[in-house]
């Protein structure tokens, strides 16, 4: 970090790595299962880790930031992703909820809330999808109109986590033209009058983490909470799917990891014909791929994170990140299950969880349909 020597960095690091593993083994990992089962949001938990620095981790200590590098900060989701893949998202979605402020917001508004939400004393969520545009932005309806110093947001958007708990929320909408060139974001508070979250969707995996469509009917906000420029918000936007797409494949690095780790644990003291599972060439040849193509999404996200603290534009490397990671991950949990046979079929071993969840990880920050078209279109 600038200002700190070399020796100094380490250190700070090892702390940090430190205190990661220790919440994580002792707040994350003994609730995780309950909760994920009874669909209730840790909100006191993720609020906890951004008092403990973790949200703000990546941002400018200007702002109330830990102005560590983006691979640190990864880092540290792949570890929360392996004991609890929710809360894991929860922070990412924090973060991701905090890029288009501290990198287009004013500096007024900045100085009002992005220590609050880097904190987590705020909770935030981006609202971009619609329920007739998701990975098409182009289409998105929702409107914002200008009036008397404030402008005016109708319509609904969709697949919203945080809705419901967040404070405050990025909402993109149309402000004037056609397809992306007419989009604005707003930052709005969660209690504006016609600001409304509609019912949780019921999802497979990830359910202590709240998803809902939010319905905007007629809300006022002021245009000095207007994110970047009037019909530039697709700028915003492209900021942060950069972003989520590496904050999504360390949470696959991290899920496949732990299904990996639990599987080699099981064919250690699994017992058949005498001899451990794991002897036999069928299943540990298993397990060697899962490992191989685990350390592969690692290195790709690693290497991505160091081009993007230097600076370099890394939109085609995430998109290719974030595929193959994702990839990995549902390859990973399914392999993991087999291993387990019918345990691993059964919720009294967490890795028909994981697999639940990983197949999340491959819709997220735009399906890997989407990433491929991405990629293609970069060649």
């Amino acid at each position: 970090m600038t200002g700190r020597s070399a020796v100094e960095q380490p250190e700070e690091q090892r702390e940090l790595f430190a205190l990661v593993d220790e919440l994580a083994r002792e707040e994350l990992e003994p609730r995780a299962a309950r909760f994920e089962e009874d669909g209730q949001f840790p909100e006191a938990l993720v609020r906890l880790l951004g008092k403990q620095g973790l949200i703000s981790l990546p941002f400018p200590e200007q702002w109330g930031g830990g102005g560590q590098s983006y691979t640190v900060y990864l880092r540290v989701i792949e570890r929360l992703a392996g004991s609890w893949l929710a809360v894991a998202e929860s922070v990412h979605l924090q973060v991701l909820a905090c890029h288009g402020l501290a990198r287009f917001g004013t500096d007024e508004l900045r100085g009002e809330l992005l220590p609050r939400m880097l904190s987590g004393e705020l909770l935030a969520a981006n609202c971009m999808s619609e329920p007739e545009a998701g990975s098409d932005l182009g289409a998105m309806s929702t409107k914002a109109v200008a009036e008397d110093g404030h402008h005016v947001i109708s319509g609904t958007k969709a697949w919203v986590s945080h809705a419901g708990v967040a404070d405050v929320y990025n909402v993109y909408c149309r402000t004037g033209g056609s397809a992306l060139s007419g989009l604005s974001c707003f930052l709005v508070d969660a209690d504006s009058e016609g600001l409304r979250p509609l019912a949780p969707e019921r999802k497979m995996g990830v359910r202590s983490l709240p998803t809902a469509q939010i319905a905007f009917d007629g809300v006022r906000v002021p245009d000095e909470r207007m994110i970047g420029r009037r019909n530039r918000g697709m700028l915003v936007a492209a900021h942060v799917f950069d972003h989520g797409r590496l904050g999504i494949s360390a949470c696959a690095v991290g899920l496949a990891q732990a299904a990996l780790d639990h599987a080699v644990a099981y064919a250690k003291e699994r017992t058949q014909f005498g001899k451990p599972i794991i002897s036999f060439q069928g299943l540990s040849f298993l397990l060697a791929d899962m490992a191989t193509q685990i350390a592969a999404a690692r290195a790709l996200l690693y290497s991505v994170a160091a081009l993007k603290d230097q600076g370099k534009p890394i939109s085609a490397e995430a998109a290719k990140c974030k595929l193959f990671a994702t990839d990995t991950a549902m390859r990973v949990t399914t392999d993991a299950v087999q291993v387990l046979g019918g345990y691993g079929y059964t919720q009294d071993f967490p890795v028909e969880r994981w697999m639940r969840e990983a197949k999340l990880l491959q819709i997220l920050e735009g399906t890997n349909q989407i990433q491929r078209i991405a990629i293609a279109q970069s060649l």
